[in-house]
């Protein structure tokens, strides 16, 4: 009887063992295949999200991916005759130029120095701003200052250091004047602290706009048992509105890290002047002087690529970190 079941429950068995590893072995086929499903099924329900995104994908690769074609110049003796590709290949020649150069610690250091303290009061300013703003109670004076406070944004760089040189200005302007015998632009003592609050003044309400929009998702009902167990604004403010932000300031944090040798080259060499050039000449503007007005093409691809180079690797070590401590990235 037992010999008579064995034999009959064998080939089920058997057949069931056989399935099982024909589903192993297809599995990550199958896996492929569903997901190649998915991804149809969502391209034909939202063709028109994917058609709208279309413009900014071409853009992207036609402007950030097309012109990685060019990087090869740093690696080449440019002639323009020969083309992009026609110099001879030198290798790490420029690169190591540039390090040798006289200038290379002292264009760093400014650099350096520009964008950690535009990305530290860059990155605080507007949490504490946003944070103030939501804690007026009237709608029409909420809007009416958050509308105030982003303005500056969309004024232009030319405008704003203009504005700089009239407020400025030691016998007309209205700080200027606070400093009778000494012309703050020509100062290199005074370019930084100038850079930095005049960067805080112009964008940072702009850039509260987003932690305002994740101040509003929080539950008003969180606020209502906060205060009947007594909490103060400021304990409102440490315990429910700090850790709603939290996320978002990381990831801003990290995204921010990705510009910390990439200070504007618009404003710095606008501010710039013969008496400020020991603290205010920095990479973007050493590079536009020797690569653009000197002619040395080469030279000036291999300092982009290095600065480039430099920012990518902030932002994965700051992405890694904060991964690691807070399991919060973009990547």
């Amino acid at each position: 009887m037992s010999t008579a079941t064995e034999q009959t429950v064998s080939p089920v068995a058997n057949h069931a063992r056989s399935g099982n590893k024909v589903k192993a072995k297809t599995g990550k086929g199958s896996s492929v295949d569903n997901n190649k499903m998915n991804f149809k099924t969502s391209m034909r329900r939202n063709w028109v999200l994917y058609l709208m995104l279309l413009p900014a994908a071409a853009f992207i690769v036609l402007f950030a991916y097309v012109p990685m074609y060019g990087l090869q110049l740093a690696f080449r003796d440019y002639d323009p005759l020969k083309g992009i590709t026609g110099g001879k290949f030198v290798g790490f020649k420029y690169f190591q130029q540039f390090f040798d150069s006289p200038q290379f610690w002292d264009i760093m250091r400014n650099t350096v120095f520009i964008s950690l303290g535009t990305l530290i009061l860059g990155f605080f300013a507007p949490i504490i701003l946003a944070l103030l703003i939501n804690q007026i109670s009237s709608a029409k004076t909420k809007g009416f200052v958050q509308t105030i406070t982003y303005m500056p944004h969309f004024i232009s760089t030319v405008v704003i250091v203009s504005m700089i040189n009239v407020f400025l200005d030691p016998n007309t302007g209205m700080i200027g004047k606070l400093f009778p015998n000494t012309i703050l632009m020509e100062n290199p003592n005074a370019f930084a602290p100038i850079y930095w609050i005049s960067e805080v003044w112009q964008h940072c309400g702009w850039n509260c706009i987003i932690y305002l929009a994740a101040l509003s998702a929080v539950d008003t009902s969180l606020y209502e048992a906060a205060k009947m167990d007594g909490a103060g604004r400021l304990q409102l403010i440490r315990h429910v509105d700090l850790p709603t932000i939290m996320p978002t300031c990381v990831v801003l944090l990290i995204m921010n890290m990705g510009s910390v040798l990439a200070v504007g080259f618009e404003k710095v060499w606008l501010m710039q002047n013969a008496l400020n050039m020991p603290s205010s000449e920095v990479i973007a503007t050493f590079t536009f002087r020797t690569g653009i007005q000197g002619f040395q093409f080469s030279y000036g691809a291999a300092i982009g690529l290095f600065n480039t180079i430099i920012n990518f690797i902030f932002v994965v070590s700051a992405n890694y970190i904060s991964k690691r401590v807070s399991n919060t990235s973009i990547f």
